[in-house]
């Protein structure tokens, strides 16, 4: 069976492993540990645990539990002192203070959700995520920098602090994959995050394993305004050290005009402007949700579909 390891954050994480799940392949997730926004950020704040959000999301994607138990995992308190916090973030930051270790407790919630494959923290040290502007603006931590209405003016440099050395898992992981994913996903906050890890950039550099890069469907303003596709890859390129892509998936269906104005005061559509035999155009897109048409979440509008991401690389690991 083929080693997938996919690399990024919640979301996009989500899509690519949720959409591979119901192939037999032997699945990895290594998530960023910058998230710092939302209930995260307030358990990280407070009880001093590793962020739990993007770690759950992964978790229940690989879950071959009942719809109930994932549904557990996800629900959010909408009133009193939990307000916000959703109970898989609580369970992972208990479970991580009963064992002293977070590792243990996503190995702990993974049996409970009987997860296909593993979940793995791109590192086990405390870190926040931070960039310099131009303007020598400093944003501090992922919600900062997610927030910013400034970054595509240009950025003088984005770190971790403090240094954060790799999951040793992680590594291994990498060096023994056949195939690696990166994207789509937040281009600053979930993608890069995972390069500044030491030791991350040097093993995708050194695996035999081939590579994929999913670019994103949409820009968001004031981050990536006006971005290409060769813009995304030209930055991961940066990061890693050298073009290590053999793949690269990008989207050629156009939603509805609709959709695209609804979507502009965040965003607009990626434009595509690669070529050459390792990019792979396909329609991406998916589907909206039936049950609720007159209620939909911008999040929501214009979305990958797991099940198409998942088919084209099936063809890819199929070849390996």
């Amino acid at each position: 069976m083929k080693k997938v390891v996919v690399i990024g954050g919640g979301t996009g994480n989500f899509v690519v492993l949720s959409g591979l799940k119901s192939f037999p392949v032997d699945l990895r997730a290594v998530v960023s540990m910058a998230d710092d926004g939302g209930s995260t950020g307030i358990l990280r704040d407070e009880l001093g645990v590793l962020p739990p959000g993007d770690v759950r999301q992964c978790l229940v994607a690989l879950s071959n539990s009942s719809r109930l138990m994932r549904s557990l995992m996800n629900y959010r308190f909408e009133n009193g002192g939990l307000e916000g916090h959703s109970f898989g973030n609580l369970l992972l930051s208990c479970l991580e203070k009963i064992t002293g270790s977070f590792e243990k407790a996503v190995e702990e919630v993974g049996k409970i959700l009987f997860i296909k494959g593993n979940v793995l923290p791109v590192t086990t040290h405390q870190v926040r995520l931070k960039m310099i502007l131009n303007d020598r603006t400093v944003l501090e931590g992922e919600k900062e920098i997610y927030l910013s209405q400034k970054i595509s003016d240009g950025y003088k440099s984005i770190f971790l602090e403090p240094y954060a050395k790799a999951n040793p898992f992680v590594i291994e992981e990498i060096m023994s994959a056949d195939l690696i994913v990166l994207g789509p996903g937040g281009l600053h906050t979930s993608l890069i995050p995972n390069l500044l890890v030491e030791g991350v950039s040097e093993a995708l550099r050194e695996t035999k394993a081939k590579t994929v890069f999913i670019t994103n469907l949409m820009n968001r303003k004031g981050q990536t305004t006006s971005f290409k596709a060769s813009n995304y890859l030209n930055e991961l390129i940066h990061f890693i050290g050298e073009d290590i892509f053999d793949f690269i998936l990008v989207n050629d269906q156009k939603p509805a005009e609709e959709l695209i104005e609804i979507y502009a005061e965040e965003g607009e559509l990626v434009e595509n402007d690669l070529d050459g035999k390792r990019v792979i155009k396909a329609s991406f897109l998916g589907a909206l949700e039936e049950r609720n048409p007159s209620d939909l979440i911008k999040r929501n509008l214009i979305r990958h579909s797991p099940d198409k991401l998942a088919q084209e690389l099936m063809k890819i690991v199929n070849c390996l």
